[in-house]
């Protein structure tokens, strides 16, 4: 069995089990398509899942590689609303209730998310991120989102592999946690199947057809496509917008390294996400495994100057320094060994926020790319907006601030806590 068969295998999508989906997209009514989504990432997966609920019509998704295997493969899962940007609060929470109950969300009990719902603490020490931070809960509050403020005794007893010693200021948000990001795309994908929506794997779109300026389909690597709307959902490929429409799209991709740590002590999954303002790296860390740790730095990574979501060099000093935070936070890790490590690759913006909507000067263009780590976060509220703009509705949320032009007119959505992905 090829590698293609075993995917659609893996994710219950047999012909057997799409019935009279399968006959209903013949090949010469998917090179007509209501709506193209270029993508089958997390996002991508989203928006097509949202399309055919919203009840688009015929929706065609290209993905170039495999579904949910280029960059959500490659996530660290973390969920939670606690964000600077007010605007991404909203869209975090709207997510956080689709993660809640997935299979009802999409309505097939054979989905799956993978949630661990441990919650998520966040610290910082006094100095500049304290304000900022209580600001940010403030806002929280505001909106709804059930939040505790906790002592440093009340945190160990949540974290006791943790200190807390220095910590002016401690948040915790009881629904938040972790999951999967291939699970929750291939979960998409095939619940977009069973609606009616057609992924072709494998076909890579090659470049953007207009007429008097407005879309009318895709080149790709499999031939011409037609459509009067398409939505790109291409992450770090979200460069080629520049190429295919002469539209500078303020984006690059960048490479962050996560470590996964054995120490004497277990990162169990009843113990919270923890977000450690006072590091150099205001690391981010989890269970991984019920045991390990994951951690990683939630700063500017690498800049690659070209799209790659390969895997890339992590270098023994890089092990050395975020291990050296780690301990200083958690004491028993200044004897942890190594257990695994792997790269991601992040679709940064100067703000480290995305660009959501039509593209004024592309009739027929609708966008989501530059999540800067955010992505899988949000999917579910950001795939069923860009579902809504694409079909001409009224959006749960404004996008207003989200708008390409923000980077031409200098209304940036800049977080208090600096250039990363905390935001």
């Amino acid at each position: 069995m090829d590698q293609r068969s075993t995917r659609l295998n893996a994710i219950g999508l047999g012909r057997a089990r799409l019935g009279i989906l399968t006959s209903t997209f013949c090949q010469p009514t998917m090179h007509n398509p209501d709506v193209i989504v270029i993508g089958a990432g997390v996002i991508g997966s989203s928006v097509a899942w949202h399309l055919a609920a919203l009840g688009a019509g015929r929706v065609l998704v290209l993905e170039r590689g495999q579904i949910g295997n280029g960059t959500s493969s490659q996530s660290s899962g973390i969920l939670r609303t606690h964000y600077s940007v007010i605007e991404n609060v909203e869209l975090a929470r709207r997510s956080w209730q689709a993660f809640d109950n997935f299979a009802a969300y999409v309505g097939d009990e054979d989905a799956a998310a993978g949630l661990v719902k441990c919650g998520y603490l966040i610290a910082a020490p006094e100095g500049p991120k304290l304000e900022p931070l209580r600001a940010a809960l403030a806002a929280q509050v505001a909106t709804g989102i059930p939040l505790e403020l906790l002592t440093q005794a009340q945190a160990s007893e949540r974290l006791p592999i943790c200190r807390f010693d220095d910590a002016a200021l401690i948040g915790f948000e009881p629904q938040a946690g972790f999951a999967d990001a291939t699970l929750v795309a291939t979960s998409f994908a095939r619940a977009a199947r069973r609606r009616g929506v057609k992924i072709m794997e494998g076909v890579a779109v090659q470049g953007l057809v207009r007429e008097n300026g407005r879309i009318t389909g895709v080149e790709t690597s499999q031939g011409r496509f037609n459509a009067p709307v398409v939505v790109s959902a291409q992450n770090i490929w979200a460069t080629e917008l520049s190429r295919w429409t002469g539209i500078e799209t303020p984006v690059k991709p960048e490479r962050h390294a996560v470590l996964a740590l054995e120490g004497p002590e277990a990162y169990s999954y009843a113990m919270p996400v923890y977000k450690d303002l006072g590091s150099p790296g205001m690391l981010y860390c989890r269970s991984y495994g019920g045991s390990q740790m994951l951690v990683s730095e939630g700063t500017v990574g690498e800049t690659l100057s070209e799209p790659d979501n390969e895997q890339g060099d992590i270098s023994m000093d890089y092990v050395v320094e975020v291990g050296a935070q780690a301990a200083e936070r958690f004491p028993s890790f200044e004897t942890a060994g190594l257990a695994s490590s792997w790269t991601g690759v992040y679709d940064v913006t100067p703000d480290w926020n995305p660009v959501l909507g039509r593209v004024d000067d592309v009739p027929g263009l609708v966008v989501g790319f530059g999540f800067s780590g955010h992505g899988f976060k949000l999917s579910p509220a950001v795939g069923r907006v860009l579902a809504q703009e694409a079909l001409g509705l009224p959006t749960d949320v404004s996008l207003a601030p989200y708008a390409l032009e923000r980077f031409r007119s200098g209304r940036l959505l800049t977080g208090s806590y600096g250039s990363g992905a905390v935001s």
